[in-house]
């Protein structure tokens, strides 16, 4: 299943991708209404074509294509929101060893989302630039899960070296043998027996 015909903006070439690119910031800024952002989008985008001088041939986007991609924005920028809340009240309520699990399961999140988008190009593949991002959504994905996993364990290390000094401490202060230590040392660090 793809993703279907693309929109009069996504069809816009390349050189307009910094006009695309400020239209969706004004649009998300909410400080000006969705007609004079237009309005400034139709003006930049016959500025570059001028700049052009013909070398660049595009259809400017209607109005109505333009709201379209207003409110595709919308609805994207309300669901990275209600994620970053959600997230935000989960790393509260999480101490660090869950707060690594959380980091592993959004990596294999990233990662599903990732082979999934990659699955549904079907024949067409990707082009340079979007296999470029999958790439890099994937490479950071691994590094979170690396230096999580990195995180938790030198944080394990430290635990371990600072539970053996205190129990060596107090075997020698109650005179505690050295088996009984180690069998003291064994049910804090939940060592199995």
């Amino acid at each position: 299943m793809g993703r279907g015909r693309l929109s009069s903006i996504q069809l816009l070439p390349e050189p307009c991708a910094p006009i695309v690119a400020w239209a969706s910031a004004a649009l998300n800024k909410n400080d000006r209404t969705q007609t004079d952002i237009y309005k400034e989008f139709v003006d930049r985008l016959e500025a570059l074509q001028a700049e052009f001088r013909g070398e660049l041939e595009f259809d400017i986007p209607s109005f109505k294509s333009f709201n379209r991609h207003s409110l595709r924005l919308a609805e994207v920028t309300a669901r990275m929101n209600d994620v970053r809340q959600i997230v935000s009240s989960l790393s509260k309520s999480y101490d660090p060893e869950d707060s690594d699990q959380l980091t592993i399961i959004a990596s294999e999140a990233v990662k599903s989302l990732v082979m999934e988008i990659y699955a549904s190009r079907g024949e067409k593949g990707l082009d340079p630039k979007g296999a470029m991002a999958l790439a890099n959504a994937l490479r950071a994905a691994s590094q979170a899960q690396s230096v999580s996993s990195a995180r938790r364990q030198k944080v394990e290390a430290e635990f371990r070296e600072k539970a053996t000094e205190a129990v060596e401490k107090v075997a020698k202060a109650k005179g505690i043998s050295d088996e009984g230590a180690q069998s003291i040392l064994d049910q804090i660090l939940g060592v199995a027996k």
